[in-house]
């Protein structure tokens, strides 16, 4: 399970980069290219060593320590040492939206922040079983993973918006060296590029979640645990989203569960999140092979 999982990343990785080194090409040819190459490595750089603080900052979270957080640290510091991984950082974020995530770019940077609304929903051993979610995201190197997944898919948008630009003043997507695609290519990229690139970033996101629940289960011992705390935050999330804006989209997929009210139909398809039933019904799986 967690190398089929981790193919698939490698390879939607692999796919999100080569699309944009396609829109490189239809943006500018050869010096479109190396325009994207450029862009790409400094907004990686960027998201590699400040989204740990840009994620905190959106959900407003505070650092707490032992005294604060008795129980929280407790459970964390028990998992972090059984996963021989350093003590990561402790956040509370001041809101009753049930949730949880971990950020930074390795687990010596590492931070996990829980919202108020979740301290109050678990009980101690679903508690548990979230932060091990969290923590095997850390130790999997999702957080860097997933942005640098985002980045990509933005450049990708980023582009498009140029190929447009360049139309509309007549570049019609060719560059220096007059090997564009044409107008043709260049308005399939416009058309094609950002939904390709979000799908793709989407089906990078739901790959992690698996990989993370499969994980974290394995680490706490206890998949109900966590098929048990999934299940109240879905219906907490219900009750209590988020209110959806930009600034916390980047943080969004970070978390345990969608924070935002889910959709039906096509919404489903650019769902950063696995649907809660089939994690669970994974995790009861894993519960059942254990017996």
């Amino acid at each position: 399970m967690h190398g089929r999982n981790g193919l698939k990343t490698a390879a939607l990785l692999g796919l999100l980069s080569g699309v944009i080194l396609l829109a490189g090409r239809v943006v500018g040819g050869r010096s479109g290219l190396i325009f994207a190459l450029f862009i790409a490595i400094a907004m990686n750089g960027f998201s590699y060593f400040y989204s740990d603080k840009l994620a905190l900052r959106s959900m407003r979270a505070y650092p707490v320590s032992q005294v604060q957080q008795p129980r929280l640290y407790a459970i964390v510091a028990e998992l972090a040492a059984s996963m021989r991984m350093p003590m990561p950082r402790l956040y509370i974020s001041p809101t009753e939206a049930p949730n949880a995530f971990a950020t930074g770019r390795n687990p010596r940077h590492a931070a996990v922040c829980c919202t108020e609304g979740i301290m109050q929903l678990l009980d101690e051993r679903e508690l548990r079983g979230v932060l091990g979610h969290e923590l095997a995201h850390v130790g999997n190197r999702d957080i860097l993973i997933s942005s640098v997944a985002a980045t990509l898919a933005s450049i990708i948008t980023f582009l498009a918006h140029m190929a447009q630009m360049a139309m509309i003043f007549g570049g019609m997507g060719r560059g220096d060296d007059e090997d564009g695609p044409g107008i043709f290519g260049t308005l399939l990229f416009m058309v094609l590029g950002p939904i390709a690139a979000l799908l793709i970033q989407m089906g990078i996101s739901r790959s992690r979640e698996y990989q993370a629940d499969a994980s974290g289960a394995q680490v706490t011992g206890d998949p109900l645990a966590l098929a048990s705390a999934l299940r109240k935050l879905e219906a907490g999330v219900q009750a209590r989203p988020l209110v959806e804006n930009p600034q916390l989209a980047p943080t969004s997929s970070l978390m345990i569960a969608n924070p935002f009210r889910g959709g039906a139909g096509m919404a489903k398809l650019f769902s950063t999140h696995p649907p809660v039933e089939e994690r669970v019904a994974r995790l009861q799986a894993m519960a059942l092979r254990a017996i």
